[in-house]
Parts: C-alpha cells; sequence; structure tokens
C-alpha cells in the first residue's frame, strides 16, 4: 500500500517535470522564432525563465512590437505559472511521502512513545491482536503496538492512522523497553504463537515485575508454563470461542446484550476500578456526583461479590467497582475519586 502511494508520487512527478521541460522548449523556440537571429539560444531560455518564473525583469527579447509576441508571453506565463506549481506540489508530496518524511516522523513518534506512562503494549497486531488494538482504541486507552512484520502493522494503520507502533521482534527487550514496559501498565502477549507468547511474558515481568501480562494461548497444554514465567491472565481464543457458543444457543439473549454493548457506538462497556483506601469509609454516592452515564452493578470485597449496591454504601479500602459506562464516564469517575481522595 505504501510502496504503490510512493510510486504513484513518483510517477506524477516525472510527468510535472516533463511537462516542465516541455514549456521552457516552447519558450525557447518560440523566442528564437519571433526575435530572429539577433537574439541567441541562451536570450531564449532566460527569456522563458523570467517569464514562468515572475521574475518581472527587463525584456530580453523584445516582443512589444509584435501582437503574436505578448500573446506567445501570455501562452507562455499561464502554461508556465501553472506547469510549475504543479512541480511543486508534487515535489511536497515526494517529499511527504519519501524516506526522510519516514524518518522524520519515526523519530517523532519515537520521543512521542518516550513520554507515554500507564498504558498498554500490544505485542502482535494479527487476526487477534487487532481486535484488541481496536476495542483499546474504542474505550480511550493510550497503547503501543510492536509487531515485526510492516505489512501487518499497516493493515492496521490503514484504518487508524495515528496509531504509535514499533517494528521489530516483541520477544526483544530492546523492543520492549523502546515502547516503554518500565512505564506502562500492562503488555498484551498476542503473537502468533505459544512460544513468543511465553517469552513476551517472561522478558515484560523481568523488565517491570508490576505490569499486568495477559497472554493468549493456542495450546492449553502450555498455559500453565506462561502463567509460571509471569503471565497474570491466560486466554485461548479457541477454548474462549466454544465458550461462547455455548452460550449463544443456551443464553442467546445474554450474548446479543454484550455483542451490541461490544458493537454500540455509544461505546458503552464493562469496567472496573479499584478505590484507594483514601476513600475508606466514603459513600459510593459521592462517585455518582457529577457523573449521571455510569452505574454500578456490584462491589468485589475480599474474594466476596456485592450485587446491585445501595447509593449510600459505604466503600472500603481495595473494594473493586463493577460497572458499566462510556470511556468518557470513567474518566470522570476517575477524576471525582483523585478529587475525593
Amino acid at each position: 500500500m505504501v510502496e504503490h502511494r510512493e510510486s504513484k508520487v513518483i510517477r506524477n512527478l516525472l510527468i510535472a517535470l516533463l511537462a516542465l521541460v516541455a514549456v521552457f522548449i516552447i519558450g525557447t523556440l518560440g523566442y528564437h522564432i519571433l526575435g530572429g537571429q539577433k537574439y541567441s539560444w541562451m536570450d531564449c531560455f532566460y527569456m522563458t525563465f523570467i517569464t514562468i518564473s515572475t521574475i518581472g525583469y527587463a525584456e530580453v527579447v523584445d516582443v512589444t512590437q509584435y501582437e503574436y509576441g505578448r500573446l506567445f508571453t501570455v501562452f507562455i506565463g499561464i502554461c508556465g505559472i501553472g506547469v510549475l506549481g504543479y512541480v511543486l506540489s508534487m515535489f511536497t508530496a515526494f517529499m511527504l511521502e519519501s524516506d526522510l518524511n519516514v524518518s522524520w516522523r519515526r523519530k517523532k513518534m519515537l520521543k512521542t512513545i518516550a513520554q507515554m506512562k500507564d498504558h498498554y503494549i500490544v505485542c502482535g497486531v494479527g487476526r487477534v491482536g487487532s481486535n484488541v488494538a481496536h476495542e483499546l482504541s474504542m474505550t480511550g486507552r493510550p497503547f503501543v503496538i510492536i509487531d515485526d512484520d510492516m505489512a501487518v502493522i499497516q493493515r492496521y494503520l490503514d484504518t487508524h492512522p495515528e496509531q504509535l507502533y514499533i517494528q521489530g521482534d516483541a520477544t526483544d527487550n530492546d523492543m520492549l523497553l523502546a515502547a516503554g514496559v518500565v512505564r506502562a501498565m500492562g503488555v498484551f502477549a498476542v503473537a502468533h504463537d505459544d512460544s513468543a507468547n511465553l517469552v513476551i511474558s517472561l522478558s515484560a515481568k523481568q523488565l517491570n515485575p508490576n505490569l499486568r501480562v495477559v497472554a493468549r494461548c493456542h495450546d492449553m497444554k502450555n498455559a500453565e508454563k506462561t502463567r509460571r514465567v509471569g503471565a497474570d491472565e491466560i486466554i485461548s481464543p479457541d477454548y474462549s470461542g466454544g465458550l461462547s457458543l455455548v452460550s449463544a444457543m443456551v443464553r442467546p439473549n445474554v450474548m446479543n446484550f454484550f455483542d451490541e454493548m461490544l458493537k454500540s457506538d455509544s461505546k458503552l462497556r464493562m469496567e472496573e476500578i479499584r478505590i484507594p483506601q483514601s476513600m475508606v469509609h466514603k459513600s459510593l454516592n459521592l462517585l455518582y456526583k457529577e457523573n449521571k452515564d455510569c452505574m454500578v452493578l456490584a462491589i468485589q470485597r475480599q474474594g466476596a461479590w456485592q450485587l446491585n449496591p445501595s447509593s449510600d454504601h459505604i466503600l472500603q479500602g481495595n473494594d473493586v467497582l463493577m460497572l458499566m459506562t462510556t470511556p468518557e464516564g470513567r474518566s470522570r469517575l476517575e477524576q471525582l475519586i483523585l478529587g475525593a481522595a
């Protein structure tokens, strides 16, 4: 896709340059015919140049006494200025699509990534990884993608052109460090094979023991190995897909509800937020203040669930709220927690 676009720009630039050369040839020949032998070829070429460039010097080839000479100058001026403008636009497009611009954008992107914190890293952006990245994007969570195949990255960039990415092997510590793993909140190990996801989980945990790692596992026999090296959660798309198929059969309305929630343009999602120690003994009603687009469904406290808590429910430290809200509602709720702390 990128190579096709670059080749098209180069082709248009060559056409524009050929058109400009044609205008110079026509202008030089025309002035030589109009001016006669007393003007050299260089005089005629210079006359064409100052006409096209609108420099405005005195006429080198005097055609003021010829009506057709003036009309010819007007013709050369209009054609030359138009073609020159087209050449400049194509040259600008060429510079934007060139390796120089790619290098500049890459440096700018790496600088942006170096300033990120509390973000996520998606290692592998294939069929599963692209869906992970799409969900993070839909819910307004910052993230960086890593993949060693630029064609795979480009497929994602076609629909998300502003996405931050790093091309390289996610099992390499240097790639994880470049993606800001030491400042990240979590890593998704969703590469194409289990061995790569195992190494990514191990490397990520060694570089930052505090982050959360969720790993994809094709073969459930490898799940325990991946968990032992550092993965906090193991997800098998085949296993989860089987459970979803059963749910679609025996609980069709529940499945339809979750499907619509994930596909909805309102970006409504199930979210969880951990209550800090600073909010101990404060009422749940405090979190509803000026935040009407969220609903607390349950509270997890010491492994037990309390469903549908009332607004005057007293919070305790490390309570985990399960709520339904939009990304904007979640952001406002986090701000309210910070303000109340």
